[in-house]
């Protein structure tokens, strides 16, 4: 099957100059300029099937929102490849943007000045939503994202969490079949994250709606996507489901052991040898850490039950948070995805 969105050897590029210090520099400028090109999306490939919710992630500056503008049609890029639900978005902007919806974090689509309401009725008007459908939707929203309540309240006047629900709903009210989220749940409670991320789920499952996030928020991508795309400086450095980069990433493993009593702690401790380490948490409870390459976690709790009388064992997941760490401080794949 053929995917829904493809991206070969994206390349984005920008132009800038430095500007001179002082009076003599800004006269010189006038006449002579030095400029530099940055590149800020450099030569990446994916595919999307439809469907498939995906995170993209990077530090800031990475190249994700400006990814994020070509694939909707915003930015032209200065070469390579895409084509988005059989569109190339740039050139085919005024049919193409009619078939995807687009929430940006920290920009609002909604008319400023005027009730929610309005905003959602011009919406309907502009994607020729039929009125049963517009009906229908509505009614969906309120009942995840609780709207009713603020829909005759002026954009304007709405908290950042109230916003925020209302633009989903209103990148969602045409029922397009791929959404651009950048940074969806930036700045919000975790009540108001929630209700974003369960009506996502359910807008995917319900109408396999395609779509591509960015995002800060470790549990944003936990939640809502299986892959997960990392870009840095503009190059991809990793594509493919989460728990793959855990593994690649995460050459720990941790089980924490609760004791009977004190001596049996003292037993346990007395493992610590060969790169397996024993960390005391409280006196009855210890954590056993070692590299996952040397020990497999069966040998580890064969030792420890052999060696004292454990009343409890967890085998502890490694956060995203701490992968997402080392991919921020360089501590990735050493090559980029081909």
């Amino acid at each position: 099957m053929k995917p829904l969105i493809e991206v070969s050897e994206l390349v984005k590029e920008f132009r800038s100059f430095e500007r001179a210090q002082g009076v003599r520099g800004a006269l010189r400028d006038l006449f002579f300029r030095e400029h530099k090109t940055i590149r800020a999306v450099d030569r990446i490939t994916f595919e999307i099937p439809a469907g498939e919710m995906v995170g993209y992630i990077g530090p800031n500056g990475a190249g994700k929102s400006t990814t994020i503008k070509m694939l909707t049609g915003i930015l032209m890029p200065t070469s390579g490849l895409i084509r988005s639900n059989g569109f190339r978005p740039f050139h085919e902007r005024t049919r193409y943007t009619r078939t995807i919806g687009v929430v940006f974090g920290q920009r609002t689509q909604l008319w400023w000045d005027i009730a929610v309401v309005e905003s959602f009725r011009l919406l309907k008007n502009i994607y020729n939503v039929s009125a049963a459908d517009y009906d229908a939707r509505m009614k969906r929203f309120d009942g995840v994202l609780e709207l009713g309540r603020y829909l005759n309240t002026p954009v304007r006047k709405l908290s950042l969490g109230e916003r925020m629900r209302c633009d989903v709903a209103a990148a969602l009210l045409h029922n397009p079949p791929i959404l651009f989220l950048d940074e969806p749940t930036i700045g919000l409670d975790i009540v108001a994250k929630d209700h974003i991320r369960e009506f996502l789920k359910q807008v995917n499952r319900e109408h396999g709606t395609t779509m591509l996030l960015t995002t800060h928020d470790l549990a944003d991508i936990e939640e809502l996507c299986r892959r997960l795309m990392v870009i840095d400086k503009g190059k991809l450095l990793f594509d493919g489901p989460l728990e793959e980069l855990k593994r690649r990433l995460w050459r720990e493993h941790t089980i924490r052991f609760d004791l009977k009593d004190r001596e049996q702690a003292l037993k346990l401790e007395a493992l610590a040898s060969d790169g397996l380490t024993v960390e005391r948490l409280s006196d009855l409870s210890l954590r056993l850490r070692f590299p996952r390459d040397a020990y497999t976690t069966a040998e580890i709790i064969r030792r420890a039950v052999n060696s004292a009388d454990v009343l409890d064992i967890a085998i502890e997941e490694q956060p995203i948070d701490e992968v997402v760490k080392q991919i921020y401080s360089g501590n990735l794949l050493q090559e980029p995805v081909p």
